[in-house]
């Protein structure tokens, strides 16, 4: 994948969705457990003609495991993407397996108005998204949720203090050089998602949820710096 020179410039646009889902399974670890583990709490939370949003949904790599997977009646999963060459590819892509359950809609996530749902889920987006909108946007995910729905929200976070923070910062670089990564692009990524790519620390993101009414939530990931959430209405 093309690292972006420049100052927060980083893009999922381009020609980033052909190589996209091999260079974010070396980027971010045990990114391929993180789906299955999703797709097994699927069952947990989506009965008959349940609704499934995926915020971000990329390469929709996602949904297709949940759609192949689940065995409940008339399900509807619907991917979100601001990125209209990631949704055209993951039409296309979602075309050629022939599954008809699955809808991808080049919206952002920030400003769409959900319908009622049993499971939402964020895998590594909403870190994406300007602060400014973010308790806005899980506001939005509570009141769309069935109650007994799920929220699984996966995200990059910071350490607890600057010593904690140095320490994930170093090993997370000791993990993508053991993943061929050069030094120098990895110097570059870091330049390019400045002011895009904005984690908050484990406190940050349990605030935001309870601020919104989330009172049951469990951790169900974590290594080093990347953190899974389930949360329950």
């Amino acid at each position: 994948m093309r690292i972006n020179l420049k100052r927060g410039a980083w893009t999922f646009g381009d020609n980033v969705p052909k190589k996209f889902n091999a260079h974010i399974e070396k980027s971010v670890p045990y990114y391929k457990e993180g789906h299955e583990l999703i797709k097994k709490l699927s069952d947990f939370f989506l009965t008959n003609k349940s609704r499934c949003y995926d915020l971000g949904s990329s390469t929709s790599s996602l949904l297709i495991k949940l759609s192949k997977f689940s065995n409940k009646k008339d399900l509807q999963f619907i991917g979100l993407d601001v990125e209209k060459s990631m949704v055209e590819f993951s039409k296309k892509n979602i075309k050629n397996k022939k599954i008809k359950n699955i809808k991808i809609l080049c919206k952002d996530i920030a400003k769409y108005n959900f319908k009622k749902s049993n499971l939402i889920i964020s895998y590594y987006t909403i870190q994406f998204v300007n602060p400014s909108y973010r308790q806005k946007l899980i506001n939005k995910i509570f009141d769309a949720l069935n109650w007994g729905g799920a929220f699984i929200f996966f995200e990059k976070i910071r350490g607890n203090d600057a010593r904690f923070q140095d320490i994930l910062t170093s090993l997370y670089s000791d993990f993508k050089e053991q993943n061929n990564f050069p030094a120098l692009d990895i110097l570059k990524k870091t330049k390019s998602i400045r002011g895009v790519l904005e984690p908050y620390s484990n406190f940050g993101n349990k605030s935001y949820l309870k601020r919104a009414g989330f009172k049951d939530v469990q951790t169900i990931f974590q290594y080093l710096c990347f953190k899974g959430y389930l949360c329950i209405k």
